[in-house]
């Protein structure tokens, strides 16, 4: 069939870019096809360490029944002293609690693993619910002593709106694709997500000057605290594992505006920290990891190819052109996306808009790498000026007065001793049991 010249000119470099970039989603796919979650019976004492700021009450309240749930041996919540709502919610159940006036997010981490006697400490977001068998999952691959850190499996908590529908699309690709071919070759995943992230507490006392001095050209660093930790694991020899049986699931924005200010956020710590890996000899030790970094630099940038021709087959009214790219973009997304399809077939209609967001999410990339020194937090009220994190003007907005749920009768008194110990936090035992839930959520 001869065909005018410019379906040439447009076809071939699109092919040939789409033959390099299918090649290199397979070297990724097939050792995410055999990988293989531990199955050993294997338990080590747990302690939670959960950093808590401006959280939903109702979120805040189903995540601590589902740790309890999970019989772990300690759940140590480190609220902002600001946070009256998720003091007064955490009196209702049997935790220790930390309030600090001191910002960051990474000051009440450390404060809370220096706190757990366990040997396992998990780290976890104060909006993520876990399955019943969490715990018992995730203590698995620490059979093997190089093991020093462990991830999860992570759904979006309550996937109902368009967002949330495309934000688990994107959860299940990095599951059962990236950290399933990370873990299979090599046992180094590039970061163990923030949301729940399980390491041993003796590791975390080694490393925690290096977390929290951690700083990109002169500027210390705010945000990124899971994707340090897992590089100074991997750094120190350590290897890293995602056990995809342990199910977690986690809230996202639903607003376009803070989506998109999220993903920027991330795309900066990520382009700190690999950038900062691959100039150093250790990531080469692990060469699948550094592969996926390079590939996932580079793929921010060819993933705008696709529409670039796109626009230019739609201006010269190459419609067979555009119609078989778009056709192409669905049968090989869907492709990619096959181990979440088949978890919810209706996604397959939402494939396009994954496929927007997409490029959406390649533009960010680029302007996260053109901002990367700065630095600012979404959801916490905090700031670097001076060299120091200090909090903004923002800080300690409080829900309404009605709102605010109102404390137990029963609830337990405020230990003085050990507050006033650890000034300038306030420490206190909370023992009101609460009868947990257990079941997942929709």
């Amino acid at each position: 069939m001869n065909l005018p010249l410019y379906y040439y000119v447009l076809g071939t470099p699109l092919g040939m870019l789409g033959l390099f970039r299918w090649g290199c989603w397979l070297v990724r796919r097939i050792p995410a096809v055999l990988y293989r979650p531990v199955l050993d019976e294997h338990r080590l004492s747990m302690s939670l360490v959960v950093p808590v700021y401006q959280e939903d009450p109702h979120v805040f309240a189903a995540a601590i029944e589902s740790w309890l749930a999970n019989d772990v041996d300690e759940v140590i919540l480190v609220i902002d002293a600001s946070d009256r709502v998720c003091q007064e919610i955490a009196r209702r159940y049997p935790v220790t609690v930390v309030v600090t006036t001191v910002p960051g997010k990474r000051d009440a981490l450390r404060r809370g693993w220096r706190k757990a006697t366990t040997d396992l400490v998990a780290l976890v977001d104060s909006d993520t619910v876990w399955a019943a068998d969490v715990a018992s999952e995730v203590c698995k691959p620490f059979a093997d002593p190089r093991i020093g850190g462990v991830g999860t499996r992570q759904s979006v908590y309550g996937a109902r709106g368009f967002l949330a529908r495309i934000t688990d699309m994107f959860l299940d690709h990095r599951y059962f694709d990236e950290n399933a071919s990370q873990t299979y070759l090599g046992k180094a995943v590039s970061c163990l997500s923030g949301r729940t992230a399980i390491y041993r507490r003796e590791l975390l006392l080694e490393i925690e000057d290096d977390f929290m001095d951690e700083a990109f050209w002169g500027v210390p660093c705010l945000s990124g605290d899971d994707k340090r930790l897992t590089t100074l694991v991997l750094e120190r020899g350590y290897l890293t594992y995602m056990q995809r049986t342990a199910e977690v699931w986690s809230t996202f924005p639903d607003q376009w505006r803070i989506f998109f200010r999220q993903r920027l956020r991330w795309a900066r710590n990520t382009w700190r920290s690999d950038l900062r890996a691959l100039s150093r000899p250790w990531v080469w030790k692990h060469p699948f990891l550094a592969y996926t970094m390079v590939d996932k630099a580079v793929s921010g940038f060819t993933l705008l190819l696709g529409p670039i021709f796109m626009v230019v087959a739609l201006v010269n009214h190459n419609w067979i052109f555009a119609v078989v790219l778009a056709l192409w973009w669905q049968i090989s997304r869907s492709a990619k996306l096959l181990p979440h399809i088949r978890r919810r077939p209706s996604s397959f209609f939402l494939v396009p808009g994954y496929v927007f967001v997409s490029w959406v999410m390649a533009l960010i990339k680029i302007q996260a790498l053109l901002t990367i020194r700065r630095q600012r937090w979404l959801t916490r009220q905090v700031a670097v000026e001076n060299g120091e994190v200090v909090r903004t003007s923002g800080a300690g907005t409080q829900l309404e007065p009605e709102q605010q749920p109102e404390a137990p009768p029963e609830a337990a008194a405020v230990d003085e001793e050990e507050a006033a110990a650890d000034a300038p936090t306030e420490t206190v035992k909370l023992k009101t049991p609460s009868e947990p839930r257990t079941e997942a959520p929709v």
